[in-house]
Order: C-alpha cells, then structure tokens, then sequence
C-alpha cells in the first residue's frame, strides 16, 4: 500500500487490510495490531510489559508474513 503511496493514520486499518490483500486472517493481523499497540504504551508513556508467549507468536506470524510477501510478483 505504501508503495502506492498511501500512509494511513490509524496502523490498525493497515493490520486489517492484510487480510485482503494477503489473506492474513484476523488471528494473525490482531497479534500484530496488539504488538503495536503494546510498542505505542512503551514508547509514549514508558509502559513495558515482556510477555514472553506474545513475543513467540510475533515471531511466528512474522515470519508467515514474510513468506506471504515474498511469494508476491515482483512490483512493475
């Protein structure tokens, strides 16, 4: 979507658009809106809570999205 040009103000409009264009289920998009968001509290008002299990759910929808990515054609 950025390559197209867009920049959405709201990052989870962004998380659920992944679900149409990359057919990335809301199971998967939610993790990573909550990641945000959890990124958000800690940069914006020191607010850092590590939970582990998250972290290992973030890597694995990470490296789903990463295959769906690079199993796209190629950009004109």
């Amino acid at each position: 979507m950025r390559w197209h040009g867009y920049r959405s103000e709201n990052r989870y409009i962004v998380f659920q658009c992944l679900q149409h264009t990359l057919d990335f289920g809301p199971a998967h998009w939610r993790i990573l809106a909550l990641c945000h968001e959890r990124r958000n509290l800690a940069e914006y008002e020191g607010h850092l809570e590590i939970d582990e299990q998250l972290v290992k759910e973030l890597v694995q929808v990470a490296d789903l999205l990463l295959e769906k990515v690079s199993a796209l054609a190629p950009l004109p």
